[in-house]
Order: structure tokens, then C-alpha cells, then sequence
């Protein structure tokens, strides 16, 4: 069998196609099928099974698209109660992809109704773990409490993650190849690996899952300083039980302005440039959430700010970022909120004061200083006693907690979150001046 994995490196997921006799099954896939398709075409292969490890809260998978253009079925554990057509895959239940066979193991844990594939050929093992075992660590309990119509509670789903790891892996050899759904800077777990796979010889010798753990101590440790839940996941739990829309169709509704020169609209409207254009002109309103470089966090920061079926614009850099945003959007099931996209002409919308530096150094006591890192940062260690902690995801909802009697400073830890976070706090407090302190940050650490 030959296994190819793809890395989408925004979301750090990671999906899969094997092929075997010329037949191939995808794993866990994207939400844009082409790439799958254009790698069967590479190989002269069909695509008769799609795998689904569990509905997944960070993206949304195309398994419906597929079955329907290419007539793969879509194996998932009986306990989703899938709305879409499947056939069901557990414990015992198997399938033959030419000389491969594939095996389903139930691993809750991450979520009641997760399984793990097994591929085996001859002597060759491969597990596609999903969002149950990952490199160098186990996937979060906590989203269903969150997961829209898919509620299990935190510390039931850790006591099955703890059986999962003592009881599920034991009759795999050493050598099986681990293939998990994410990896480092996902939000579905705490402490992954950057490493892309692994063995299961070495996640028993070093993943702190494995070690000889009371349950107790297994389900502190792993409910301990998760991280926060983004906005969008239970969003995207309740769209992969029923399964996504077509994807090319999605995307081509929201609305195009090209070189707008007035723009007047009461949703929410989101500008991904890079902080210093924005900074220079910018539509009055709107959330600066950079989208640079492959390893920005768009998705994460928009599914996190951006309520699930909030409406709001896109802003963006040029006409030829258009089909990339787009995508970026429809990955985690945004693109029907979104009403249009835009680029700015030549007029002059409002433009933000950048901090004078040397003021700030010489009296930090003149301005508030709000610390928009994740509360697990901010135990870490404070970079300004005198900061007020409030994490980027909450600061839409924070306007209270944020006092005005001073100018207000915005940091974060390198400057990415601080764009976002300034701008949403110049919208929540328009008397007042607010200012990003941005990568310079980094002088008072």
C-alpha cells in the first residue's frame, strides 16, 4: 500500500489517501476534494471508500461531496448517527482495498463515537488515530461540551480516553505507523509533536499517555490547561454529522467589490491585510485578522472572533487573493455567512496612530495595558504586572471589563493577535486612543 499524507498547515490537520491495486480511500479529508481527485488521476486509481475518524469541531470534511461525485461509500462508527449515507465501521467490522485490509477500533475519548483505522498489509500496520492518539500526546475530552447537538461531558470522555490508551493499541506491534489528524498549533490538543508521524513503539516509550498512570492522575493531567474552544467548533461538529454542501458551489455566492471607494454596511466586516496597511486606511469597524503566510492562524482567529452564521465582509489585499481566502472560509464552513469580498480603492476610509515607543517605555503607568494571550500564557508569567488579561477570543464580549481613563495599549506575544485585538477595542472604545504594541512586545520580555 502506498500512503500519502497531506498537511494543511493552517489548521495543522492532516488527511490521507491510500492506494492499493489501483483503488484508493481517503482518510479524514479537507474540505476542497480536488486535490484527492487530481492524485487518484495521477495514479489511475478509484476512489471507493472515504474514512471518517470521528465529526470533526476544527474543519469541515468534504465525505459527502465526495460519496456523491465519485460513488465512494463513507465508513464512521455507528455511534455518530450520521445523517448522510454511510456504512457503519467499528470494532470488528472490516474492509478490503485490494490486497489492504482496513480494521476499525472504538476509541472514545476525544469524543464518545471516535475510532482509529488500522491498515495492514502482510506485515505492514499503519493507524490512522484520528484525534485519539496523536505524537506525544492524546486528543482533548472537553469540545463536546460545546459541540452543538453532540454534548458528552469532559471528565466521562478523559475516563474513556484513560481505557482507550490502556486497552485499545495492545495487540499492534511496535512498528505500526502512527497517522494522526493533527499535529503541532492544532486546538485539538495541548502538547503535539511537530513531528508528522510516529510509531507506536515510540508513543509507548515516550508519549506521556502510555505511562503507568492511575485514572485519577491520568484525568487531571489531560483535563489541565487545555486551551481555549473556538467559536466555530460546534459549529462544524453538527455540519460533519449531517455532511457539507458542495464546496465549489459554496464559494461561488458571496458577492465581489472591486476598489470600492465608499463602503457602508452594519455587519461585521473583517480586513486580512497585513497590520500596516491596515493601519494606514481601513474601513471605520473593521477586525484586523492577518492572512500573510501559510503559517497564520486565519481560520482559527476568524472561526474564534466570528460567531457561527454572523454575517460580515471580507477585506482583502488584491483580486488575487480572492480564491484563496475563500477557501481558507469554506474550511471551517464560513463561506455562507459571508456576505462579499472587497478591495479598497483610492479613497481615504480611517487609519490608526502607531504608539510613540519611548513614551510608553518611560511611563507604562499613563496607559492600560491589556494582555490578550490565552489564559495559559498568561499563568506562564505576566510581561506587565500592572496588564489586564483578557484573551483575544473573549475581547469582543469584554467591553465592561476594559476602562477608559487612560490610553489603552494592546499586546499580545509577537504581534499577530495584538492586530486583531487593538482593532476590535478601537470599535468597543472610540473615545478613547488604543494601540498596538505589536512585535515590539519583544523589547520587554
Amino acid at each position: 500500500m502506498t500512503i500519502i499524507q497531506y498537511n494543511d498547515k493552517p489548521l495543522a490537520h492532516y488527511s490521507y489517501a491510500i492506494i492499493s491495486d489501483n483503488m484508493m480511500a481517503l482518510v479524514d479529508p479537507s474540505r476542497d476534494p480536488k486535490p484527492y481527485y487530481k492524485l487518484a488521476e495521477q495514479h489511475n486509481a478509484k476512489i471507493v471508500a472515504v474514512f471518517e475518524t470521528h465529526p470533526h469541531a476544527d474543519f469541515v470534511s468534504s465525505h459527502l461531496q465526495i460519496h456523491k461525485e465519485t460513488g465512494a461509500d463513507i465508513y464512521v462508527s455507528k455511534l455518530v448517527g450520521a445523517n448522510y449515507p454511510h456504512k457503519t465501521f467499528d470494532d470488528g467490522d472490516t474492509f478490503h482495498l485490494g490486497s489492504t485490509v482496513f480494521s476499525a477500533i472504538n476509541t472514545p475519548g476525544h469524543s464518545p463515537d471516535s475510532i482509529t483505522i488500522i491498515a495492514q498489509n502482510n506485515d505492514d500496520y499503519a493507524m490512522f488515530s484520528g484525534d485519539t492518539l496523536f505524537i506525544g500526546d492524546v486528543g482533548r475530552p472537553d469540545l463536546r461540551e460545546k459541540a452543538g447537538n453532540m454534548k458528552a461531558k469532559r471528565e466521562e470522555l478523559a475516563k474513556s480516553m484513560y481505557l482507550t490508551m490502556q486497552t485499545k493499541f495492545n495487540h499492534l506491534p511496535d512498528s505500526t505507523i502512527v497517522y494522526p489528524a493533527h499535529g503541532a498549533g492544532s486546538l485539538c490538543g495541548k502538547n503535539m509533536s511537530t513531528d508528522a508521524s510516529s510509531t507506536l513503539g515510540r508513543e509507548r516509550q515516550e508519549n506521556w499517555a502510555f505511562k503507568n498512570l492511575t485514572e485519577d492522575e491520568f484525568v487531571n493531567h489531560i483535563l489541565k490547561d487545555q486551551p481555549f474552544i473556538p467559536s466555530y467548533f460546534g459549529f462544524n461538529v453538527d455540519i460533519n454529522k449531517t455532511g457539507a454542501d458542495n464546496y465549489e458551489a459554496n464559494i461561488a455566492q458571496p458577492d465581489f467589490h472591486f476598489k470600492v471607494e465608499a463602503f457602508d454596511s452594519d455587519a461585521l466586516t473583517i480586513d486580512v491585510r497585513n497590520q500596516d496597511d491596515f493601519k494606514k486606511n481601513h474601513i471605520a469597524g473593521s477586525i484586523n485578522i492577518i492572512a500573510e503566510t501559510e503559517n497564520d492562524k486565519l481560520e482559527t482567529w476568524l472561526g474564534s472572533i466570528v460567531q457561527p452564521e454572523e454575517q460580515f465582509y471580507i477585506v482583502l489585499n488584491s483580486v488575487e487573493d480572492k480564491d484563496e481566502i475563500l477557501h481558507r472560509i469554506a474550511k471551517i464552513g464560513y463561506e455562507k455567512q459571508l456576505l462579499g469580498l472587497i478591495t479598497l480603492g483610492n479613497s481615504t476610509f480611517e487609519s490608526t496612530d502607531k504608539i510613540d515607543l519611548e513614551d510608553f517605555k518611560s511611563h507604562p503607568d499613563h496607559y492600560t495595558i491589556i494582555d490578550i494571550r490565552n489564559k495559559s500564557e498568561v499563568e506562564e508569567g505576566k510581561i506587565f504586572d500592572s496588564a489586564i488579561s483578557i484573551p483575544l477570543n473573549e475581547l469582543r464580549d469584554s467591553e465592561e471589563d476594559i476602562p477608559t481613563d487612560k490610553p489603552i495599549v494592546v499586546h499580545c506575544a509577537g504581534g499577530y493577535r495584538s492586530a486583531a485585538g487593538s482593532s476590535i477595542i478601537s470599535n468597543l472604545k472610540k473615545n478613547i486612543k488604543v494601540y498596538d504594541l505589536s512585535e515590539a512586545v519583544s523589547n520587554f520580555k
